[in-house]
């Protein structure tokens, strides 16, 4: 490495594919080589570039902290409201679980990136009809067009904060990539917040337990439905004012989990062979075939949303490559099934929405796939996977609100 730092010292682009691609071993060779080379001004950046540290963390400006405070008391607020209103706590956290975050979250990233005011308002509008038109929906049985809207409302809701997010410009179009990644930095920042929670709340109990006080009840029914509430809003913050905490981890946790989904998903779908259960005849069954669906899908959209055109290595496109066919062949199955139960059975809601969602995700998937596949034979860019990836995400918006507000009207409110 010292041989090719010092052949290409005077060749700025050289000297980062040599850093790119290999960056421990970059740095230890260029810092035995900087005393003889100081003089130049071009090594003189290298070397503070490679040798910076910061002198603490940054946490945001004072204003910034007082928002996110107070967003972190109104959603545990909010959390709160079937206890403090006398409200049936089922009812109202199956219909308004999305509304104790996501409408803080749009507000902080509106806030944020300076959203027009009239933008802001149009948010603000849609959020109050959606609360309205939750909450007024009939509880009919089975209440399948309720249940679907209950589901749903939440995906639309998070392609609001995907809007928000962008900086609320449809003209130049929304940061659909940036926002997934923001989702798998979000996630990952979520749970370690959660394991923090946990230990912590294992902790407090038993040692209030020492001392014969047993506060599990009043614990969990205030400290801990207040702090779920707040860990989103918590979360942001953290992924948004330190961003170097996860985005190191999020691409090392991509590359790690895509081989193992691969492997996982090519044995179930064997081993679902030889089980004798089938998604054609088992509705329960054809459930969780979706769920599966949905989650490998998630997977593969934040892998390619942590790859940057020098991170991956033919291998690793190869192996996203083969998760997107093997995930193909599944909603294919998927699909085929719901195609079989209409035929049998007739159109329900719950069958409509699933064959819409199936259809929408095969399109994606061989959208993908294409794109992925062109970047495996250097045939396209690697940047146009991430845009087949995100060219989608309004289309599922759109979805989404189709089955919130419309299947209850289209389907009688059954």
């Amino acid at each position: 490495m010292r041989e090719e730092i010092l052949l290409n010292i005077d060749n700025p682009r050289q000297l980062e594919k040599l850093y790119r691609n290999n960056k421990a071993t970059f740095k230890t060779a260029f810092d035995t080589l900087y005393p003889q080379l100081r003089e130049n001004p071009l090594v003189e950046g290298w070397y503070q570039r490679l040798n910076y540290s910061p002198e603490g963390l940054f946490w945001g400006t004072a204003k910034e902290r007082i928002i996110v405070v107070a967003a972190s008391l109104l959603a545990a607020l909010v959390a709160k409201l079937p206890a403090l209103l006398s409200l049936d706590p089922e009812s109202f956290y199956v219909r308004n679980i999305g509304f104790i975050v996501f409408p803080l979250l749009i507000a902080y990233f509106s806030w944020k990136n300076k959203i027009a005011w009239k933008t802001g308002a149009l948010l603000a509008g849609f959020i109050l009809l959606a609360i309205i038109f939750i909450n007024a929906l009939p509880q009919s049985k089975p209440g399948d067009t309720l249940n679907l809207a209950c589901i749903h409302l939440p995906l639309w809701l998070w392609s609001l904060l995907g809007f928000s997010f962008g900086g609320g410009k449809l003209k130049t179009g929304v940061n659909w990539l940036g926002f997934l990644r923001y989702n798998g930095e979000l996630a990952i920042m979520t749970a370690l917040l959660l394991i923090t929670g946990g230990l912590t709340t294992a902790l407090t109990i038993n040692l209030f337990r020492l001392i014969g006080w047993n506060i599990e009840t009043v614990y969990f029914n205030y400290v801990v439905i207040c702090g779920l509430a707040a860990v989103p809003i918590v979360g942001t913050f953290l992924t948004q004012t330190q961003p170097t905490l996860v985005n190191k981890v999020a691409p090392v946790i991509a590359n790690l989990f895509s081989p193992m989904a691969l492997v996982m998903l090519v044995v179930y779908l064997v081993a679902t062979v030889f089980s004798g259960k089938d998604p054609y005849h088992d509705r329960e069954f054809l459930l969780l075939f979706n769920v599966l669906l949905i989650g490998v899908m998630a997977l593969i959209f934040f892998s390619v949303a942590e790859t940057t055109p020098t991170s991956k290595s033919p291998t690793q496109i190869l192996i996203l490559f083969l998760l997107s066919a093997v995930t193909v062949l599944v909603n294919g199955i998927a699909l085929s099934a719901v195609l079989f139960r209409i035929a049998e059975g007739g159109f329900t809601p719950n069958r409509a929405a699933v064959l819409g969602a199936n259809v929408l995700m095969l399109a994606h998937l061989l959208y993908v796939g294409v794109r992925l596949l062109g970047a495996l034979t250097r045939k396209t860019d690697l940047v146009l996977v991430g845009q087949s990836m995100a060219v989608f995400l309004p289309i599922y918006s759109v979805w989404s609100a189709v089955v919130t507000f419309l299947f209850p009207f289209l389907f009688g409110f059954k």
